[in-house]
């Protein structure tokens, strides 16, 4: 087997490069072999395989798959994978990750990958009773969940606790809630938790008297989160007409609107998501599950706020923090059956889920930083639109080297619309 060898995430004039030769690039300075790289050729997966994996299949829908650059986390660099539709995400976070090498880079933590499984149970006489007696036979009913995936606790995972709550007022009354803490390890781990509900529901009716309803994993994955921090130098924020403490003043600005007001939050998170998405997908992760999970840990103190956090340091330095559920796994799943889920795994030289946690909220980090330092500079339209143009040259009929220059000239008439790129095209 090749040795990882990648030493840097830095490509000089990666961007410029033909399709043919960022492959090369990637094969000359990852641990990537030519083979490995077929899956990113063709999309890497079959409709055979596709026939496999869902219900009523006709075919296979496909997205862009780049790779961010610059990205060092933990002292580590790192090529990430990003599966994604929308033009300039992948660039403004390659920037944004340059800007944080000039400060360390990122640092990253995961803590431990437990999952919560939720037991609904109904039609109980005293809710107080029913507490007491499952928390005296927690012990056993641990024990009994933690058989249910062998493998897993070959692993070091399994039951951890057993929590139970009281939902004092709703629709149908008082019910109780029981947590069920479970370890998954390098899993996301939806199958394993939602199998161990099962499994305990009957003994919990049966110690109770009470009717357990809904046994299923919750998304609001909180016991299992990723935080990722940087700093930049505010003389590196610098560029053209603004000055680093312009542009870090205006972060901060930008930050506080979205800190205040939902409307603006909802966006400032979606910007973030942005990149954790990608990478998601990329891995073949469930980006419903940590879209689900973003947002309502973003609401956990009962008004939606900013995930990330943004502050000066005492040398007035930009500094950054994103914290944020995130369940992901690199076995089982979509992970393990799509090729180039695999390949893309295989890219990053990640060896845990914790690993791929820690990149994708630094990606989050990057992400975001890169949408409010355009928001509080030059306006967001300036680089989206000049990487936008390209898509509406070719969505107007434009081939081959006239989309380039169809997207040039709308660029430079800052004019980035369907009707005038077909005029051009005329024209030409």
């Amino acid at each position: 087997m090749r040795k990882y060898n990648l030493k840097t995430s830095r490509f000089s004039g990666f961007y410029n490069l033909t399709l043919d030769e960022r492959r090369e690039q990637l094969v000359t300075h990852s641990h990537l072999s030519p083979e490995d790289l077929l899956p990113f050729n063709t999309g890497g997966l079959s409709s055979s395989d596709a026939d496999h994996m869902i219900e009523n299949v006709i075919g296979i829908h496909s997205l862009p798959l780049g790779v961010a650059l610059n990205f060092q986390i933990n002292e580590k660099d790192v090529l990430v994978p990003f599966a994604i539709e929308e033009p300039s995400v992948v660039a403004g976070a390659s920037f944004m990750a340059k800007l944080v090498r000039t400060g360390g880079g990122f640092q990253a933590k995961a803590s431990a990958p437990e999952m919560i499984g939720q037991m609904q149970v109904l039609d109980l006489e005293n809710l107080d009773a029913a507490i007491g007696i499952i928390n005296q036979h927690s012990p056993e009913l641990l024990a009994e969940a933690d058989e249910v995936d062998p493998i897993l606790k070959k692993f070091g995972g399994g039951a951890r606790e057993l929590q139970v709550r009281i939902i004092e007022e709703s629709p149908i009354g008082a019910f109780l809630v029981v947590h069920l803490i479970y370890d998954v390890r390098d899993a996301m781990g939806a199958n394993a938790v939602n199998t161990a509900c099962e499994t305990l529901a009957p003994r919990i009716e049966a110690l109770t008297g009470g009717r357990v309803h809904l046994r299923i994993l919750s998304n609001l994955a909180d016991r299992r989160l990723a935080r990722a921090n940087c700093m930049i130098p505010v003389d590196e924020l610098a560029f053209e007409k603004y000055t680093g403490e312009q542009v870090r003043d205006g972060i901060l600005e930008a930050y506080a609107f979205a800190a205040a007001d939902p409307y603006r939050a909802a966006t400032h998170n979606k910007g973030i998501m942005n990149g954790v998405d990608a990478v998601v997908i990329a891995t073949g992760n469930d980006w419903r599950a940590i879209e689900a999970g973003a947002h309502a840990y973003a609401a956990r103190s009962g008004k939606y706020t900013s995930l990330s956090t943004w502050e000066a340091d005492s040398d007035g330095n930009l500094v950054g923090k994103l914290e944020m559920p995130m369940a992901v796994g690199i076995v089982g799943g979509a992970t393990k059956v799509h090729p180039a889920a695999q390949a893309a795994i295989k890219l990053m030289d990640i060896k845990s889920a914790s690993e791929l946690a820690e990149i994708i909220v630094s990606v989050g980090l990057a992400q975001n930083l890169a949408a409010i330092r355009a928001l509080a500079t030059e306006g967001i339209q300036r680089g989206h639109m000049s990487l936008h143009a390209r898509q509406v040259a070719i969505a107007a009929g434009a081939e081959g080297d006239l989309i380039e220059k169809v997207a040039a000239q709308m660029v430079s008439e800052k004019v980035v619309r369907i009707d005038r790129a077909e005029k051009i095209i005329k024209s030409m």
